[in-house]
């Protein structure tokens, strides 16, 4: 489970930029909007008006462990199931980061694909994904209302997919060695702090992301009203802050395990990581503990969404449907240390305090998150006097922010 997390987690952080932005987020929260994609006008597509016969095949190109068949684990699979009540014979096919999905899209012959937020617009833009009718998947109605209709996968109110998991990234320290325990990201970018040397951050680009979260909330007159929407006096101010920071922090991790023993040894005390790593660190002895910090965080959230050229739209339908029932998705959201998309899964996972683990159902909490989204030209935030900078910008300065 944990290298399959790694492997599509990271991966999917270590976009590299290209023309449309890649990784980003979108608060749920009333200060963002709840419109997709807003200021991006998309390829002109329909959506599938009605499903046909199920065509025998479908090709699904996933993170590592979104599809699983038993062939890892015999006890790890919801391939077989969907195969015996559709007749959709699956071929899966996983890739390790988002610009090499974006690729292979590109060649048609896939089906669906699970996208995070640095991938999602740039399949949409580049008319390689189209709508979805969600209508035509009947467990779409029982996912969290607060995953729909986001700009990581949405465009002008019109849905691009099906949510399936997401989390948040928190804030971790260990007890012993962080007193008090912090409340506020101050504790890893303000240049006097006392654990100078012992801070951890995420190794990619879309960590601007959050010293730009931090700047909203602590800098209110850069008029910073979405993380992922800069423009060029507030991104400069964020790799300001990222610079800021840079001999605070002991190591830049891309590799949670890596993370995780970096805390475990006492070689980072405190900094940013995902759920996962905390349970696992703590289960391993470690005295750590982690919190949603005052000014909220970022977050993922993936999306299933199909192929424009696919030739097996009803098998892709039936997969969409399959992916966020109640069964399937908690099966995926344990396998992977995530909130599952549908509550229904939450009554069904082996652990009866996943869900409350991962704050599955927890709407406010949720609605202190900033989910990946892809960082465009075209300010996400709705402003249209001036452009923002897209994720080649972004992964410009990243590079210049580790020196």
């Amino acid at each position: 489970m944990r290298n399959s997390r790694t492997l599509r987690l990271i991966a999917g952080l270590m976009c590299a930029g290209t023309a449309v932005a890649a990784c980003g987020t979108s608060s749920t929260s009333s200060s963002s909007s709840s419109a997709g994609g807003q200021g991006f006008t998309p390829p002109k597509l329909e959506a599938l008006s009605q499903l046909g016969q199920p065509e025998g095949a479908l090709n699904i190109l996933a993170w590592p462990g979104y599809a699983e068949n038993g062939s890892n684990d015999p006890n790890v699979d919801w391939v077989t199931p969907f195969e015996q009540a559709t007749g959709c014979k699956v071929n899966v096919k996983t890739f390790g980061t988002s610009d090499e999905a974006v690729s292979l899209m590109k060649t048609g012959q896939y089906d669906v694909i699970s996208a995070s937020g640095d991938a999602s617009l740039r399949l949409i833009a580049a008319g390689d994904t189209e709508p979805v009718n969600t209508s035509l998947i009947p467990n779409y109605a029982d996912v969290f209302d607060f995953l729909k209709n986001k700009p990581w996968n949405s465009v002008n109110n019109v849905s691009y997919g099906v949510p399936h998991g997401w989390g948040a990234n928190v804030l971790t320290y260990r007890t012993d060695q962080v007193s008090p325990a912090p409340t506020s990201w101050s504790a890893v970018f303000d240049a006097n702090s006392p654990y100078k040397g012992k801070v951890t951050a995420y190794d990619s680009p879309i960590y601007i992301a959050d010293a730009a979260l931090y700047l909203m909330k602590t800098k209110p007159e850069l008029g910073i009203k979405n993380p992922y929407a800069l423009d060029d006096k507030q991104f400069q101010a964020a790799v300001d802050l990222l610079k800021q920071q840079r001999p605070l922090v002991s190591e830049y991790w891309s590799d949670y395990l890596k993370e995780s023993q970096a805390l475990k040894n006492g070689d980072a005390v405190i900094g940013t990581a995902w759920q996962v790593t905390v349970n696992l660190t703590k289960s391993e002895g470690a005295p750590l503990e982690s919190t949603l910090p005052v000014e909220g965080a970022t977050g993922w959230s993936d999306t299933w969404m199909v192929a424009t050229k696919s030739p097996h739209k009803t098998c892709a339908y039936k997969w969409l449907d399959h992916i966020v029932s109640p069964q399937a998705n908690a099966k995926v959201a344990e396998y992977f240390g995530e909130a599952p998309a549908n509550p229904k899964a939450c009554a069904l996972t082996a652990d009866a305090k996943h869900c409350e683990t991962y704050h599955a159902g927890d709407a406010a909490y949720a609605s202190q998150i900033w989910y990946w989204t892809t960082p465009i030209a075209q300010c996400i935030d709705g402003r249209t006097d001036v452009k923002c900078k897209d994720y080649g910008e972004w992964t410009r300065a990243w590079t210049e922010i580790k020196g």
